[in-house]
């Protein structure tokens, strides 16, 4: 079998960036976070997909929850640092000039 690799998160500059520790879906549904609880989940599923002792008719099912679970993951980032159109309708008008027309 060949060895697996292990990837690691970086920033912009390639520096190593320390990830949290991976938490129990039970963890992390107790502590309360949400994107944690959705992490977790969807770590669990990938899992289960990839294993060769999962069986082909559960396959659909994994999927189509880990793509649910990505996109619910997906709107509670984009709530928590706000989309452009957010930002856009959140900054102030300037004045405006008819001459300028």
């Amino acid at each position: 079998m060949a060895a697996r690799k292990h990837l690691k998160a970086v920033d912009e500059a390639g520096a190593t960036v320390e990830r949290p520790a991976d938490l129990s879906v039970l963890d992390a549904a107790e502590s309360g976070d949400r994107l944690a609880e959705l992490r977790a989940m969807r770590r669990v599923i990938s899992r289960h997909s990839d294993s060769p002792d999962t069986l082909a008719r559960d396959l659909a099912a994994l999927t189509r929850r880990q793509m649910e679970i990505s996109r619910e993951i997906e709107a509670l980032r984009n709530d928590a640092e706000g989309d452009a159109l957010g930002k856009a309708a959140d900054s102030p008008d300037e004045t405006f000039n008819p001459a300028t027309v």
